[in-house]
Order: structure tokens, then sequence, then C-alpha cells
């Protein structure tokens, strides 16, 4: 058997392996530099897709859900009406 010094050697660098990758690949330098230009060129961002106009205050939240649900009524009026038409 090896003894303990041996011990202590692994235990460090079973410790120090994790805390190392997650430094290095956790900096948001390297990430900036070698993944997001990856990124988009894989997924690329849409405009259709991509909402930049998010409500922050509650009264704006307020607006934004009663506008939802004013869309919703309409659309559930629309199909009513439209599945109450006589067809021929």
């Amino acid at each position: 058997m090896a003894g303990p010094n041996l011990e202590l050697v692994k235990f460090g660098i079973y410790v120090f392996f994790p805390v190392a990758i997650m430094l290095h690949y956790g900096n948001p330098d390297w990430y900036q530099e070698h993944i997001v230009p990856y990124r988009e060129r894989f997924w690329p961002t849409d405009p259709k897709t991509t909402n930049t106009n998010v409500p922050h205050t509650h009264t704006e939240l307020s607006n934004e859900i009663a506008a939802l649900k004013l869309r919703k009524l309409k659309e559930r009026q629309a199909a009513a009406s439209n599945s109450t038409a006589p067809t021929s």
C-alpha cells in the first residue's frame, strides 16, 4: 500500500481538477471568445422570434395581460361565430 501521502495527492487532484475546469471554461471572456461565434453560426438569431419589448413594470405587465385576454376573447368569439354559421 502506498500510504497517506499518495492519498493526499489523489485527494488534491480530485479536488483541483474540477475546480480548474470550472475556472477555465466558466470564464465569461473565454465563453464570449470561443462559444458565442459558433453558437451564432449554428443557431442564428431570428428577429421574428426575438422579443426585446418585454414589460418590466407592474403597469406594463397588467396592460400586456389585458391585451392578451382581449385578443384571446376576440379569437374565441370569431371561432364561435364561424362554427355556428350555417353551412350550405
